[in-house]
This record gives C-alpha cells, sequence and structure tokens, in this order.
C-alpha cells in the first residue's frame, strides 16, 4: 500500500478538523438540538434473531441505520461494502453479485443452478437463494446489517462466510407521512423515490415506496455505436400492517423490481506481442470504450410476499415467516470481441436465461427463563426452490474448428429442512454463556443437458450432448458456543467457535454427461474469533475488534476452463487469519469520525491433486490483505430552522486477485476511492437539499477479470466512474 494513499485518506478527516477547532464553543452556545448530537445513540440489530444492542451481541456485525444510508449515500452493497471491513461486492455476471466476507465467497456460482453461493442476502428474515433474485437498490430500509463469519446456527445453509440482512421500514402505526427523493446527475442519472405512511387505525396502516432509478451508460460501444453499462429499474414496496390486540402484530409486504438495460461488454486489454497480436487488432485503448458487434442485455423480473406473525405468548415471543419469491433473470453480453476485418469478428458471447420459484416457512420462539437469566430461540426451517436455467455459449472465429454454441439446459429442486436453537445463559451479571447447534437436511433433483446448437464444438469440446439425471442428498450439523464478559457497563469481550456450511451442487456447463452427473461436495468451516464492544467516554467513543481464524474444508473453487466455461469443485481446503477493527468518535456535537481497518491473511492450504493447477499458497480471490474506511461528518445548525451537514469518506483496497491462479492478469492494484456530500436540511427533517459526488478521482477499479495468459490478455468489466449530482428529499 503506498504511503501516499494513507496520507491522502487521513488529510480529509484532518482538514475537517482543523476547520472544526471551534465548533465546541460555537456549539455550546448554541445549544444542543438534538440529544444524539453528543453521544452514539443505540444500534438495535437483529443478529441473533432477536432484537438486540448492537454493543451487547458476540458476532462481529457491521450495521447501518436510515440516516446512516442517507448521509453516506449509500444506494447499493458495493457502497456498504466499501464502509465494512472484509467485505467486497462485486459481479461477473450483471444483475448477478457475488459477495465475499473475509475472503470466502464462490465466484461463477451463479452459473450453476445447482450450486450456492457463500455469502446470502436475507430481507426482512428471508433467505435470497440466487443472485438474479437480490435486491440490487437500497431504498426504504429500515436498517442494513452485515454479519461475519459462518453464522450457521441461526440462520442456515450457505452463510458459511457471512450474511447480509436487509430490514425495510415497516408500517408506523402512529404516523401519517408522504415523503419523496428526486436525484438528477452526471451520465443524466435520474432517480426518483416516492415514499408514505398512513394509519388507517391504531391497529391498522399501510405504507409502500416505488422507486425508479436511470442514468446513460458508462460505456461506449463503437460497433454499434450505443452506450452500454446503463441502468433502467423500477422496484416498488407495499406492506400491511395489523395488530388485532397487544398481543398479536402481522405484517403483509410485497415487493417488485424490473429492471430492462443493455449489456456490459467486456474491455479486452491485451498484449499485441504475444500471438501475433491477433487478439489486439482493432481495439480500442480506452477502457470505456468496446468494440462488440453486440450490446447485450440484461433483464430482470423480481418479485415476492412475505406473511411475518409475532405473538407474544406466556411463554415467549412465536415468530412464523411464510414467504414466496420468484424471479425471471436474463442476461447476454459479449464476453471476448474484437473486430478483424469487420464484419468478421472474433466473438465469445454467453448468454443465461433462469426462473427461479422459491417457499420457504419458518417458526421461531424466543424465551426468557429465570428472572431472565436463561433466554434463547428454538425453531424450525423449510426451504422449497425450483430453478432453471439456461447458460449458452457461443464462440465465433475465424477458424471453423473453433466455432459453436453450446446450450446447457438445467432443472434443479432443492428441498431444504432444519431445526435449530440457541441458549444464552447468565452465570453472573456479568459472564453469560452461549450454546447452540443447527441440524440441516437438504436434497437436490437436477435435470441437466448438454447440447450442441451449430458447429464442431467449444473448446475443450463437447465431446457428446447429453441429457442426464442425478440427485444428492447431504446433511449438516453446524454448532456454537460462545462466552461473553462484562468488564464493566461499557466494556464487553467475547470468544466463540461456530461451524458453517455450504450446500453441494452439480455442474451447470460440464462437458461430459459422465462428468454432469457427480455432485460436487458441500464446504464447511470452523470459525473461532475473539472479539471487544466497548462504549467510553461518556459515550462518545465506539470501539469494537474481532481477531479470527477459520478453517475451511472441501472449499468449493471455481476455475475458468479458457474458451468455455466455469466450472466448481472440491479443490482445496484454506487457512484464513484476521483482524477487524471498527470505531465511532463523537469529537464535538455534530462532529463525528467513523471509520474500520481489516487484514486478512487468506490462503489455500491444500490443493487437491486432480484439480487444473496446484495453487497450495496462493491467497483465495477477492481477498484484499488490507481494507481501510474513514469518514468524517459535521452537523451544524445554522438557524433554529436550517442545519448544515457535510461528510468526506475515503476508502482503500489492497490488492486482490480474482482467481485462484494469482496471475499478475489477475490482479486489481490497490486502490483509494473518495466521497463527499454537502446538504442543507430542515431542523425538523421535512427537507433536504444536498450535492454530492462518488469516485470523486475517477479511479479506474475493475470489477472483474478474466485471463488468457497466452495473449497476455484481460477480459475487464469496471466499477462506475467519477458520478456527481444533487438530490432533494422532502416529507409531510
Amino acid at each position: 500500500m503506498a504511503v501516499q494513499d494513507i496520507l491522502r485518506g487521513f488529510s480529509i478527516s484532518t482538514a475537517i478538523a482543523g476547520l472544526c477547532a471551534a465548533a465546541p464553543s460555537f456549539a455550546q452556545a448554541e445549544g444542543e438540538t438534538d440529544p444524539a448530537a453528543s453521544g452514539l445513540g443505540v444500534i438495535v440489530v437483529t443478529a441473533q434473531r432477536v432484537e438486540e444492542n448492537l454493543q451487547d451481541v458476540p458476532v462481529a456485525v457491521t450495521a447501518f441505520s436510515a440516516q446512516q444510508l442517507q448521509n453516506s449515500r449509500a444506494t447499493s452493497l458495493r457502497d456498504i461494502a466499501s464502509m465494512t471491513p472484509s467485505f467486497t461486492a462485486t459481479e461477473v455476471n450483471p444483475g448477478e453479485p457475488n459477495f465475499a466476507i473475509r475472503g470466502i465467497g464462490t465466484e461463477g456460482i451463479n452459473s450453476n443452478a445447482g450450486g450456492d453461493a457463500s455469502v446470502v442476502m436475507f430481507v426482512d428474515g428471508v433467505y435470497i437463494g440466487r443472485g438474479g433474485g437480490s435486491n440490487l437498490e437500497l431504498y426504504d430500509l429500515e436498517r442494513v446489517e452485515v454479519l461475519r463469519g459462518p453464522q450457521g446456527t441461526l440462520f442456515g445453509k450457505n452463510v458459511v462466510g457471512g450474511a447480509i440482512s436487509l430490514v425495510s421500514r415497516r408500517p408506523d402505526l402512529g404516523d401519517n407521512f408522504v415523503g419523496g427523493t428526486i436525484t438528477y446527475g452526471n451520465f443524466d442519472r435520474l432517480e426518483l423515490l416516492g415514499r408514505f405512511n398512513y394509519a388507517v387505525s391504531d391497529s391498522f396502516a399501510i405504507s409502500g415506496a416505488l422507486n425508479r432509478v436511470e442514468r446513460d451508460g458508462y460505456t461506449f460501444n463503437e460497433t454499434t455505436g450505443n452506450d452500454v453499462d446503463d441502468e433502467g429499474s423500477m422496484g416498488g414496496r407495499l406492506s400491511l400492517r395489523w395488530r388485532p390486540s397487544s398481543v398479536v402484530d402481522v405484517v403483509l409486504t410485497g415487493d417488485f423490481t424490473d429492471q430492462d438495460q443493455r449489456g456490459q461488454p467486456r474491455d479486452n486489454v491485451c498484449d499485441a506481442t504475444l500471438a501475433g497480436g491477433v487478439h489486439c487488432v482493432g481495439v480500442n485503448p480506452d477502457p470505456r470504450i468496446v468494440n462488440a458487434v453486440d450490446d447485450g442485455f440484461l433483464r430482470r423480473e423480481v418479485g415476492g410476499v412475505t406473511l411475518n406473525v409475532t405473538v407474544d405468548a406466556p411463554f415467549g415471543e412465536l415468530t412464523s415467516i411464510t414467504a414466496y419469491r420468484k424471479a425471471n433473470y436474463s442476461h447476454r453480453d459479449a464476453f471476448f470481441s474484437n473486430p478483424i476485418n469487420p464484419p468478421a469478428q472474433i466473438e465469445s458471447i454467453n448468454e443465461n436465461r433462469e426462473q427461479s420459484e422459491q417457499l420457504s416457512q419458518e417458526l421461531r420462539l424466543a424465551f426468557n427463563m429465570f428472572d431472565d437469566r436463561l433466554n434463547g430461540v428454538v425453531g424450525l426451517y423449510i426451504l422449497n426452490e425450483d430453478i432453471r436455467r439456461n447458460e449458452i455459449l457461443e464462440q465465433t472465429f475465424p477458424v471453423a474448428v473453433v466455432t459453436g454454441i453450446g446450450s446447457f439446459p438445467q432443472d434443479v429442486d432443492s428441498e431444504s429442512y432444519a431445526i435449530f436453537g440457541q441458549v444464552n445463559f447468565e452465570v453472573t451479571d456479568r459472564l453469560t454463556l452461549t450454546a447452540g447447534a443447527r441440524m440441516t437436511w437438504e436434497s437436490k433433483n437436477a435435470h441437466l443437458q448438454g447440447v450442441l446448437v451449430a458447429g464442431p464444438g467449444l473448446p475443450p469440446p463437447l465431446s457428446a450432448p447429453y441429457d442426464i439425471t442425478a440427485s444428492q442428498n447431504w446433511n449438516a450439523f453446524t454448532p456454537r458456543a460462545a462466552i461473553e464478559y462484562h468488564i464493566s457497563d461499557e466494556v464487553m469481550v467475547y470468544a466463540s467457535a461456530a461451524r458453517g456450511f455450504k450446500s453441494g451442487g452439480f455442474q451447470g456447463t460440464a462437458g461430459t454427461g459422465a462428468s454432469a452427473a457427480i455432485a460436487y461436495d458441500p464446504e464447511y468451516a470452523w470459525n473461532y474469533e475473539v472479539g471487544v464492544k466497548s462504549r467510553l467516554f461518556n459515550d462518545r467513543l465506539q470501539i469494537n475488534l474481532a481477531g479470527f481464524h477459520t478453517d475451511y474444508t472441501d472449499l468449493q473453487v471455481s476455475q475458468l476452463v479458457p474458451l468455455c466455461c466455469v466450472v466448481i469443485g472440491n479443490a482445496a481446503d484454506a487457512t484464513i487469519d484476521g483482524f477487524e477493527a471498527e470505531f465511532i468518535a463523537v469529537l464535538a456535537p455534530g462532529f463525528r469520525l467513523n471509520g474500520g481497518y481489516s487484514w486478512l491473511d487468506a490462503e489455500f492450504s491444500s490443493f487437491a491433486t486432480g484439480a487444473t493447477a496446484d495453487h497450495t499458497g496462493n491467497r483465495l480471490p477477492r481477498a484484499p490483505r488490507h481494507q481501510f474506511n474513514l469518514a468524517a461528518e459535521y452537523e451544524v445548525p445554522v438557524s433554529d430552522a436550517i442545519d448544515l451537514y457535510g461528510r468526506v469518506g475515503w476508502s482503500y483496497r489492497s490488492s486482490v486477485f480474482f482467481e485462484a491462479s494469482n496471475t499478475p492478469l489477475e490482479v486489481q492494484e490497490g486502490h483509494s476511492l473518495y466521497d463527499a456530500r454537502l446538504a442543507i436540511r430542515s431542523s425538523d427533517g421535512g427537507w433536504e437539499l444536498a450535492v454530492w459526488g462518488q469516485n470523486l478521482s475517477n479511479e479506474l477499479v475493475r470489477n472483474h477479470i478474466v485471463a488468457f495468459a497466452p495473449f497476455g490478455q484481460q477480459l475487464n468489466t469496471y466499477q462506475p466512474p467519477r458520478t456527481y449530482g444533487a438530490t432533494l428529499s422532502f416529507e409531510f
């Protein structure tokens, strides 16, 4: 990491600190307009499936309130990742995010209908199994929580790396309002958000939100003359809340997302001195200009209904969450293309179409006994998923032998059942012991096909068409134990051991029927963690620390087969050691610093014989050794009715590899990102006008890299360039 990068980042907060040197006396003279201005307030999370103070939870979790999301202009999980230790958010295919926490997150898993992610999103407690069915826009939320490390006991399968929990705003039985947000920015970015809450009576309320986002593309396709990598989406949510008695609370929520936009053809970066430079002919060196014969597309239709019923019974709080979700996702992009005497082009196009449905039911009982010295949660969980996906790979080359179109239809039905529980026993007022476990039973039934549509084959060739059925059952026991000790009312230390489990699956793009019929195994992780959570100096300084060691076995690793597809296999074991730190400091009324740091030593401890290559000792993909974030915020009243708010932020991520092979072509170098926001707002929260900018230094950051060493070639997609704009918000 370059010293100047650190100095540039920290200079932001230093400069503001200098400007605000007189802030304490000024604020004292004017008086404090907000009780929270002189303290940190309480952050409530549900990291253990019950509402608790963040500082009392023996889990490494970062939480963002609705106000924090607005102040930082966090509109995507990529923004959340820049402010969260050990968390990265990228995409292989547009609209199918790949998350990694503490270095764990299988890349390319979305290509398999029979595969699962290592980091899972939950929306209002509902498991979102597929990347194409994820909620990509953050709007009208109560909070976002990022839980780091295996969460298998309470959250179930596929949270071996961690979990992301989005909690939407619930209808308020005592409030009526209508609000909206209008944003305009460069690239003709237009965001429109409308939201409301209406309390029909003291027992029934309705709330909703409608969100629209449009912008022009960040990239220009010279071949078609169109902007690509644009954005066009609309989403909405409607919730009904009924409280027929003081002990029953019913919330019914429906949501939808529609997305229709051009694709994201990859930028071709290659070495003209290799292989006669055939892959470089006619390629524009500008990374924001591509030469693709096809603009591609991204289309998503996602929706669902969730029924949440809570009953305060004499023996505890009973919660039922019933959810149905459906997603239609399709995507087409020029994976590799360049003009060779147009219209004859080297073209490699990836297209996929997926329809998924899931039905889930969770029942939980949270209880307290023996004067609250014993408390916990027990429950059962059922999930049924039906996923139909067709992965289409097109290769069009001047050389006929490597020209072909392969289609890989996949139909996978999954069923998962689990029972779980966790108890906490207060040995003394300061010492608490925790024990929990989950037992999961899972089955997958797959119908997989390989079809040669045209041409003599794909390299490596689809040796023969196949049409096979296969099934596999797994079960997993995922326990957790923890001890927490409150040294004082302000400081808590904890230690924990937890096991995580990620389901096995089937190859979606296998080269033969025999390999398609063989399932890859689940992966498991044991995580050992110690941590400190503290509130100091009269609630003006919060410091949370965590150190961990994680042993992964049968790690599912994705590997790119050149000019073909992504294959998944249990190629490796891995060892991860790490340290995380987060802090919030109130330096003066209205003036805050907050930040975080993570250090990761994540490497393959073994790489099984028979894999594509032996990568023992290599770093895990998307596991930056160092990750920093720092932000300074200052809010000051300028009159009795108006406040001025400003925020500047800096984040740094050291180099990461995108593949297990760790070649120089597969690395994104360390980089810093800067953002800023300045707002004038009414003291009562009725309106706000803000100007903002993100990636202010216009850093070129690779979102994903596919490398072909024989040609010295990278096929890249990129994160957004410098963006800026203005936002008007109101509520009445």
